[in-house]
């Protein structure tokens, strides 16, 4: 297919048929990987920014499964300093977790609050993170589906 002047501009329309059918698996083996860089992975394969049909108002991304999602590492003094904080809505009800005890508690929590906070913040964003599957261990119970390994 050979692009003139006029066609360079024009988005590449799919049909969301189409695009819902031909979803792609991804399966990423966290171990030994930093949290953020590998947030930063997850969120561009579940927004489907390595498709050429990518536009940012359309749901074009595939399945991600993350496996050893508790052995990420982190750097600097992160697991003492970073704080998450909830909130239940009562004044002066605001508490934080260490970064440390959230990943004694949940282990996968802190990868899964990395990915939602890269995604745009719009009505995509709990389909996409729907899509985003994450394991402490490794596991066969996707391999069915014949997921692109990416290390």
């Amino acid at each position: 297919m050979t692009f003139t002047k006029n066609d360079l501009n024009k988005t590449l329309y799919t049909k969301p048929e189409v695009l819902e059918k031909n979803r792609k698996w991804y399966k990423i083996d966290a171990k030994g990987k930093t949290l953020g860089r590998l947030a930063v992975i997850c969120a561009d394969l579940l927004m489907g920014k390595n498709n050429p049909s990518y536009s940012d108002f359309r749901d074009a991304g595939g399945f991600v499964v993350v496996e050893n999602a508790d052995q990420v590492k982190v750097t600097g003094k992160k697991l003492l300093q970073k704080l998450y904080y909830t909130y239940s809505g009562y004044k002066g009800n605001v508490k934080s977790k260490t970064l440390h005890t959230l990943l004694q508690k949940k282990p996968t929590d802190p990868l899964w609050f990395a990915v939602r906070g890269m995604l745009p913040k719009n009505k995509l964003r709990d389909r996409r993170m729907k899509r985003l599957k994450l394991f402490t261990t490794e596991t066969a119970k996707y391999d069915n589906l014949h997921p692109t390994r990416i290390d």
